[in-house]
C-alpha cells in the first residue's frame, strides 16, 4: 500500500514538473526571427512582399521581423506603403542594411528610420534621401550660378513643385525620426542636401541604433532591448537563441516584380497592340487577338501601378495611328511625324526618376524600329494587295476569255477558268469561238465578243 502511495506521489510530481515546463517550452518555440530581404529598387512588388511577410509573422507570432535592405531607392508610393505597414505591425521590425557594401539610399533611408530598431553592417551607408521623382536638379544643392554678391545660391528650390515635394519629404522623415527618437536634423539634411553617412558615422550621429557584422551578432545585441509596437504596447525582445527563417516572396509579389519593370510593361503594351492589329487584319485568326488582349490588359495593369504620364501615352497612340495612316497613304511627312510622336511619348511615359524605373533606350529604339518596319512592310503589303486585281470570285471572272462549247439562240455553255459554265449573250456565237466574260449573275456568265486585238503594225 505504501508503495502504491509513493508511486502516486511520484506520478503527480512528474506531471506537475511537465506542466511547469510546458509554458517555458512554448515560449522558447515562439522565438522566431523572420527575415525579409529587399534587394534592388523599391516598387509595388517590394510593398506586396513586405505586407505578406508582416501578415505571416503576425500569424506565426514571430519574435521579430528582420528587414534586410540593399536598395538604391525606388517609388515614393511603394515606400509609403511599406512604412505604413511597418508602423502598424504588432511584430517589431528590425531594419538592417547588409551585407557589407550594401546601401539604403533614398527610399531605403525613410524605411530604415521607420523601423523599430535600425542597424547597419560595417561598410554600408545610408542617405541621399532627396525626392527626385518630379525631375530637375536636386533641391538644396548649389546651382552653380552666383548671386549679385558673388555667392552661390543654396537652398533655393527651383519651382513650387520642387519646394512642395522637398518640404513634404522633410516633414515625413522628421516625423519618423521623432517617433523612433533618432536624429531628425541629420534626416532633414539627408533630404535637403542629399547627405550620406557610413555605418559608424550613422551610429555616432544617432541616426541608427546598432552596428552588427552579421545576423548572429545582431540578434545577440537585440536581446533584452525594449521596443514600442503598434498600439503603444512595449515588448522586450528575446532574440539570443531565436530560430532564423527567411520568407521568400509569394507568387503575387514575384509576378508584380516582373510586370512592374517599366521595360516589361512597355513591351507588354506593344505586344498587345500588335496582336490586336493582326487580329483586325485577319479576323478569325484568334491567337493574335487572344494573346494581344491578354498582354494589353496586363500591360495596362502594370502601368496603373506605376506613375505614368498620360500625355506620353497619348503621344504614343498618336504615333501608332500616324504610322498606320502612312502605310495606307504614303506621304513620308505623316510617317516621320508618327515616329517622332512615338519616341517622344515613350520617353515621357514614365514620370519617375527613381533608380530602377527608367525606360531603356534600347527598348524604345528596338520597339520603334519594329513598329516602323511593321507599318511600312506588312501594312504596305496589305495596301498593295487591296489595290491588286481580284483573283477569286465573280470579280476575278470579269474580262477572262472563254471558249464557246455550244450555243442556241442567246444562251449556251462555255469553257472558262478551267470549268464548264452556263452562259448568256445578246449575240449569236459559233462553237469554238473565243469570247469575253462581261459579268457573272448567280452561276451564269454574261458574255460578249472579245475586242479585236491590235497587231504589231497598228492595224486591227
Amino acid at each position: 500500500m505504501q508503495t502504491m502511495k509513493a508511486a502516486l506521489v511520484a506520478a503527480i510530481t512528474v506531471v506537475a514538473l511537465i506542466c511547469c515546463l510546458l509554458p517555458s517550452s512554448a515560449e522558447e518555440s515562439s522565438r522566431l526571427a523572420l527575415i525579409v530581404s529587399i534587394d534592388g529598387a523599391i516598387g509595388p512588388a517590394s510593398a506586396s512582399y513586405v505586407r505578406e511577410a508582416l501578415a505571416k509573422a503576425s500569424e506565426r507570432r514571430a519574435e521579430i521581423v528582420l528587414l534586410r535592405m540593399n536598395t538604391p531607392g525606388g517609388l515614393n508610393s511603394s515606400m509609403r506603403e511599406i512604412i505604413a505597414d511597418v508602423l502598424a505591425s504588432p511584430i517589431p521590425v528590425i531594419g538592417y542594411v547588409a551585407p557589407s557594401g550594401a546601401h539604403a539610399a533614398s527610399a531605403g533611408t525613410y524605411i530604415l528610420y521607420a523601423t523599430h530598431i535600425a542597424a547597419m553592417a560595417p561598410g554600408t551607408n545610408i542617405g541621399a534621401a532627396t525626392p527626385v521623382q518630379i525631375g530637375g536638379p536636386l533641391p538644396g544643392l548649389p546651382s552653380g550660378a552666383p548671386d549679385k554678391d558673388g555667392k552661390d545660391k543654396k537652398d533655393e528650390p527651383k519651382d513650387a513643385m520642387t519646394a512642395k515635394a522637398t518640404n513634404d519629404a522633410v516633414a515625413f522623415i522628421r516625423s519618423l525620426a521623432e517617433l523612433r527618437s533618432r536624429n531628425a536634423d541629420w534626416a532633414e539634411k539627408a533630404v535637403r542636401e542629399a547627405a550620406t553617412l557610413s555605418a559608424n558615422g550613422a551610429l555616432e550621429a544617432h541616426a541608427i541604433d546598432l552596428v552588427a557584422r552579421d545576423q548572429a551578432e545582431l540578434l545577440r545585441q537585440l536581446d533584452g532591448r525594449v521596443v514600442e509596437v503598434a498600439g503603444g504596447k512595449t515588448q522586450r525582445l528575446a532574440t539570443k537563441d531565436a530560430v532564423v527563417e527567411a520568407i521568400e516572396p509569394g507568387r503575387i509579389s514575384r509576378f508584380l516584380a516582373v510586370i512592374t519593370d517599366p521595360n516589361v510593361a512597355f513591351i507588354l503594351l506593344m505586344v498587345g497592340i500588335y496582336g490586336l492589329i493582326f487580329e483586325f487584319m485577319s479576323p478569325g485568326a484568334v491567337a493574335p487577338g487572344v494573346v494581344g488582349a491578354i498582354c494589353l490588359l496586363i500591360g495596362l495593369y502594370a502601368l496603373n501601378l506605376l506613375p505614368i504620364n498620360y500625355a506620353g501615352l497619348a503621344l504614343m497612340l498618336v504615333g501608332l495611328v500616324l504610322l498606320t495612316v502612312e502605310a495606307f497613304n504614303p506621304t513620308v511627312v505623316i510617317g516621320l511625324g508618327g515616329i517622332i510622336a512615338f519616341v517622344l511619348g515613350a520617353l515621357m511615359l514614365f514620370r519617375v526618376e527613381a533608380p530602377g524605373y527608367q525606360l531603356s533606350w534600347w527598348v524604345i529604339g528596338i520597339t520603334t524600329a519594329v513598329f516602323v518596319g511593321f507599318a511600312l512592310v506588312v501594312l504596305g503589303s496589305l495596301r498593295r494587295a487591296a489595290k491588286a486585281p481580284e483573283r477569286v470570285g465573280a470579280q476575278a471572272m470579269r474580262g477572262l476569255s472563254a471558249e464557246i462549247l455550244d450555243w442556241n439562240g442567246n444562251e449556251g455553255h462555255v469553257f472558262a477558268h478551267g470549268e464548264r459554265w452556263q452562259a448568256r449573250g445578246a449575240d449569236t456565237f459559233e462553237p469554238g469561238e473565243t469570247v469575253e466574260v462581261a459579268s457573272v449573275v448567280d452561276l451564269t456568265l454574261l458574255i460578249r465578243r472579245a475586242p479585236a486585238r491590235t497587231g504589231e503594225g497598228g492595224t486591227s
